[in-house]
């Protein structure tokens, strides 16, 4: 959903900055590195701490590093895998971060666990998702479907938590983890109808 909006980030508002690194030699995988650390750090210590809003402005700052990498990858002409392979897991470290650390906030600074477990099912659902669309293109199938991707998963907790905390309506914050949780799920659903209907049609062909 928010893939439409990459392009102008990258060409635009990012572009200053991807020419820096690059004229420095910094290299996209220090950047990956480098924005991951950033992204733990801000859910782990602020949201664990109960300071949410704060934490929200901290992540934001170096969320834009997958954003930053690639494109810096691609200018240099970069042609192995790695990269790719490397932004890919430490996203998952990013994410185990970010939920993990506001299912802490649940657990410490609320009296309600229902949150907590709402940021552990879409922890987990946004880890199904991305495995399955790796295990698809592993087999040859293509699984890139699904309302809510790691980019959607992310605004969409990021925003209303900055909100939640700082205008005091933790409501918001409620309402995003629902809809988060029912849209990350149903992502994995998607993923696994599709390929299934991939698979059955590939069967078919060769029968």
């Amino acid at each position: 959903m928010l893939d439409r909006f990459k392009q102008f980030w990258q060409g635009v508002m990012l572009a200053p900055f991807i020419n820096l690194f690059i004229r420095l030699g910094v290299s996209p995988d220090a950047v990956t590195l480098v924005g991951t650390l950033g992204v733990s750090f801000g859910g782990l210590f602020f949201f664990s701490q109960g300071w949410v809003w704060q934490g929200v402005l901290f992540v934001t700052a170096f969320v834009f590093s997958d954003l930053v990498d690639g494109a810096m990858a691609r200018k240099v002409g970069r042609t192995d895998d790695f990269g790719a392979f490397l932004d890919s897991t430490l996203d998952r470290v990013a994410d185990g971060a970010l939920f993990g650390g506001l299912a802490l906030y649940f657990a410490w600074h609320t009296d309600s666990h229902l949150y907590l477990v709402l940021c552990l099912v879409i922890l987990v659902m946004g880890a199904v998702t991305s495995y399955a669309r790796a295990k698809a293109d592993h087999l040859g199938y293509d699984a890139k479907v699904g309302i809510a991707e790691r980019p959607d998963r992310l605004v969409g907790m990021l925003v209303p938590a900055f909100f939640a905390d700082l205008l005091d309506l933790p409501w918001l914050l409620y309402v995003a983890l629902w809809a988060l949780a029912v849209a990350a799920s149903v992502t994995v659903v998607q993923r696994i109808w599709v390929v299934r209907r991939q698979a059955l049609a590939r069967a078919a062909a060769r029968a």
